[in-house]
């Protein structure tokens, strides 16, 4: 079951915070919750859940009703497992410090690894994880999208703390 919220969260950090402190803590062995940007009302971040059973997020605040269309756009995408950046999937917590391509599929949710660009990796090639691994939905396959690392191996693309847009202006 996939349920979709939309809180009005306007960044990534805010809607990852408040899914890991409000979510995460309901969930099961099963959770998956994810983020979603979208674009109306007005740009924001609406959020899916995934559990087998939901009965236990009945006590989440409701979607505000002009918030609706954007929240079943999240469950949509999410079911179709076409969009979605995952925050707490299985395996999500072993995926920490340096681990191997083959390691880090092996260790749950994730189904497959991919080079910026479009290169494959090979199962031996290390990923050094930064304690930060936020895979999407991409084509039916949660996918990590990763780049070269300055040590060697690779790196998930989506850094921990991104420094903003024009941050030294």
């Amino acid at each position: 079951m996939i349920l979709g919220l939309s809180l009005g969260h306007r960044t990534l950090r805010e809607a990852d915070h408040w899914l890991d402190t409000q979510v995460r803590p309901l969930g099961g062995p099963d959770l998956v919750t994810c983020t979603h940007l979208v674009s109306t009302p007005f740009p924001h971040v609406a959020l899916s859940v995934a559990a087998t059973e939901t009965k236990r997020f009945a006590g989440l605040p409701a979607t505000p009703p002009e918030l609706r269309a954007a929240a079943a756009r999240a469950a949509g995408e999410h079911t179709a497992r076409r969009s979605g950046r995952a925050v707490w999937y299985p395996g999500a917590d072993r995926l920490v410090g340096t681990l191997t391509v083959g390691e880090l599929l092996a260790a749950g949710a994730i189904e497959r690894v991919v080079v910026l660009g479009g290169a494959s990796a090979a199962p031996e090639t290390p990923v050094h994880t930064r304690d930060f691994v936020r895979p999407q939905w991409q084509a039916g396959e949660l996918v990590l999208v990763t780049m070269p690392h300055h040590r060697g191996g690779l790196a998930p693309f989506e850094v921990p703390d991104p420094t903003p847009c024009c941050a030294d202006h």
